[in-house]
């Protein structure tokens, strides 16, 4: 019986395989530099290494926020996995998996403890980083886009953007493909492994310490995510990837390359201080630097922003509201805890 609660977090983990490699490598995919199932493959492999390596910090800190039963672990991870789908499949928004689980603890933490309910410190960090990611990929992306323009510019391969120099011959052009081609995959890689490092505490956190152990919580979660990545990830990645990678900025190679090099380095640093936070965030503060930096923000931009903000402020409460509503109701009218 107690492998059934453990469902909603195979659910959870498939969730966010499903939507997070727009966020890794969906510019790479929308700009035809690589093909899905060299994309899958890179996606599972190193989620699986950044989830053994680094995963447990993210685990002790989730998993510490508010004590948990059978019930409320099941109904969070449910809950928060819903949220994203939702967010991500109806309304083709960058989700938060972080934002959507959080929004779930607190609601079941709302229930059980009434009026004497305070916000835990963490929560409050937590909530911090929801401005710092974004904010932090987006002063990353401004230092490192002229920094690799002028490397590029210097190399005599692209112009003073970082773009391919049409007049150069096609010697030049052709090794500016292929630098760039490696460096998509490599940041691609990167960004896969901070994701597992990361965003493994999304998935298993609240089973931590209750029904799994450090190494049950990272193999199910790591596994479970790969499991999305390989049966319905490119379906989300072609949506959410229309919204970021067109409607908010029109993504180059160049741009694909900085804006997933910005959001893995920030979402490493926070697992290494054991807060799960957005890639969805994350993505898209590097990718409104670059619109920023080269002047291209338009109408369509401005919208596909307001619309992505939006998604931001309804996951937690879409999160805290379902969890409140259904723990709610499982607790006072038929006395499950």
């Amino acid at each position: 019986m107690q492998y059934f609660w453990l469902l909603s977090g195979l659910y959870m983990g498939w969730s966010l395989g499903v939507n997070d490699p727009s966020h890794i490598f969906g510019t790479a995919y929308i700009t035809k530099m690589l093909k899905w199932k060299t994309i899958a493959i890179l996606l599972c492999v190193f989620i699986i290494v950044g989830a053994l390596l680094q995963g447990k910090a993210g685990l002790e800190n989730l998993g510490s926020l508010a004590k948990q039963t059978n019930l409320s672990a099941f109904i969070s991870a449910f809950v928060a996995a819903t949220t994203v789908l939702i967010m991500a499949g109806k309304f083709s928004l960058p989700a938060s998996t972080s934002q959507a689980m959080l929004g779930a603890i607190i609601g079941i933490a709302v229930v059980n403890d009434g009026s004497s309910f305070t916000m835990p410190p963490k929560v409050w960090s937590m909530m911090l980083s929801w401005i710092l990611t974004p904010g932090g990929c987006i002063i990353l992306t401004f230092i490192l886009y002229p920094l690799f323009a002028k490397i590029f510019n210097k190399m005599g391969i692209a112009d003073k953007n970082g773009e391919m120099n049409t007049e150069a011959d096609k010697a030049h052009q052709k090794r500016y493909n292929t630098i760039l081609n490696v460096g998509v995959i490599l940041a691609g890689c990167y960004g896969s492994y901070a994701l597992g490092a990361n965003n493994l505490a999304n998935v298993t956190g609240v089973y931590y310490g209750t029904l799994l152990n450090a190494n049950g919580a990272i193999w199910l979660g790591a596994l479970s995510i790969c499991l999305g990545v390989l049966t319905y990830g490119k379906q989300i990645t072609d949506k959410v990837m229309k919204t970021v990678g067109k409607e908010l900025v029109e993504l180059t190679k160049f741009g694909s390359f900085l804006a997933v090099i910005s959001m893995a380095i920030v979402m490493q640093i926070y697992a290494v201080v054991g807060i799960p936070v957005s890639s969805a965030m994350a993505l898209v503060g590097g990718t409104l630097a670059i619109g920023i930096y080269r002047k291209q923000i338009n109408r369509t931009s401005i919208k596909a922003l307001r619309r992505t903000i939006l998604g931001w402020i309804f996951t937690p409460i879409m999160g805290f509201v379902l969890s409140y509503g259904i723990y709610f109701v499982l607790k006072n009218f038929f006395h499950f805890s």
